[in-house]
């Protein structure tokens, strides 16, 4: 029988346990997460968790940039929000991410309903661009060029004042309006649902098209990542996607990553199973060279956008409302830790922390090397299928229920399978 300390040190050596730190050490340029302008002043445990760089690395504004907050009456230009998220990066020396531009949602009725001419709307559109990406030139890793400019069926583009005066000529034109007004910072096209590979994910790679066959610039896409518990591709098929766009010549990244739970409370089994789909999400990018980093939105359950905007459902977030670690964050911190150290994926078809939904077989000819049944302790709380039993750090139950086994996948993880 093995202390929990006598199982930390067999399994030295350890890394730095916060998200950012392992990130960077994995591969990637950063760990972050958005900021709620709300909350940063008002909520101190907040603050002191997203003010750490070991664990966030960059910053994107919540609502801060967008063209209502930026630019609610033509001419008239307003950073006091943006600031917020800028000046907390600067502070603690952690990277920006600039999000949005051109987008046809928190648009202000002088833009979304004004009577415009291709040449009237390029000026207006390129006037923005100058004062907002002019007043945070220097401090934006990337931007959100456009956002969310397809339709939910990926049949069609999205209907905006932007579409009905270019038609898509406004891809290219946005871009390189963007080009002109900072010459230095990553253009990104963003949207959500694309992780699907399906008819979506189509559109936005023939978006990209339009814009390199036009001679505009883009370097990027982000994924928003906005995911359910239990439908989330696996880590394979999300690499797959990835990759999709990182042949076209533009890197990927997901920006603004939260799975949410379709009902609440969540199980102990759901709650597993979150930090597998998130751990899925995480060791795609890791797997898709270009993938530059990854972006949740929002870190707690108790400052979440979900519950107003998806009733009933919820605790999409890697801290709960109590900002308590979930299973999800240490199933993140463990797929980090293990590409940080070089640790292999258990196959090369599928992540170590795959969640399926058939029951294996239990039989003693399997190849997977499991804990023997001394070697873990008895009594007490047993972890369920699927759940985290062991690894660097692991302070819950090393035990699974019957009949599953406990199986190392890495120095940081073992799951009961």
């Amino acid at each position: 029988m093995y202390s929990k300390a006598f199982l930390a040190a067999l399994l030295a050596p350890a890394v730095s346990g916060q998200l950012n730190d392992l990130a960077v050490k994995a591969g990637l340029k950063y760990f972050g997460t958005a900021l709620g302008e709300g909350v940063i002043n008002s909520d101190s445990q907040y603050a002191a968790i997203l003010n750490d760089k070991s664990m966030f690395g960059q910053l994107v504004p919540e609502n801060g940039m967008k063209w209502d907050a930026t630019e609610p009456s033509r001419g008239q230009f307003s950073y006091s929000s943006g600031d917020i998220t800028a000046n907390t990066a600067k502070k603690n020396g952690q990277g920006l991410r600039c999000h949005a531009l051109v987008w046809y949602s928190q648009l202000p009725s002088w833009v979304s309903s004004g009577s415009w001419t291709r040449e009237s709307l390029t000026s207006v559109i390129a006037t923005h661009m100058n004062n907002v990406m002019g007043h945070y030139k220097g401090q934006c890793y990337a931007w959100d060029v456009i956002n969310e400019a397809i339709n939910d069926d990926g049949q069609s583009w999205r209907d905006s004042v932007f579409l009905r005066t270019f038609g898509t000529d406004y891809f290219p034109l946005s871009f390189n309006l963007a080009k002109k007004a900072d010459p230095d910072t990553k253009l990104y096209y963003n949207d959500y649902n694309l992780e699907y590979n399906q008819a979506k994910t189509d559109r936005a790679v023939e978006l990209v098209k339009i814009v390199q066959n036009a001679g505009a610039p883009i370097d990027g896409v982000g994924f928003q990542a906005h995911l359910i518990v239990g439908s989330t591709p696996g880590r394979s098929q999300l690499a797959t996607t990835l990759k999709r766009f990182t042949a076209l010549g533009v890197e990927v990244a997901y920006t603004e990553l939260d799975i949410r739970h379709s009902s609440l409370p969540p199980s102990s089994s759901a709650l597993v199973t979150q930090g597998n789909d998130f751990a899925n999400v995480v060791g795609s990018c890791i797997d898709t060279p270009n993938c530059v980093g990854v972006t949740v939105w929002g870190f707690t359950d108790k400052h979440s956008w979900i519950p107003n905007t998806f009733p009933g459902e919820g605790d999409a977030m890697l801290y709960d409302s109590s900002y308590n670690k979930k299973p999800a964050w240490t199933s993140v911190s463990s797929v980090l830790a293990a590409a940080a150290t070089g640790a292999p994926p258990t196959s090369s078809s599928s992540t170590t922390l795959v969640t399926v939904t058939t029951t294996p077989p239990v039989s003693s000819s399997s190849t997977t090397t499991s804990s023997s049944a001394s070697s873990t302790p008895t009594g007490g709380p047993k972890q369920s299928r699927w759940g985290q039993c062991a690894g660097v750090g692991w302070n819950g139950p090393f035990e699974c229920e019957s009949p599953w086994t406990c199986q190392k996948q890495n120095d940081w993880y073992s799951q009961c399978l």
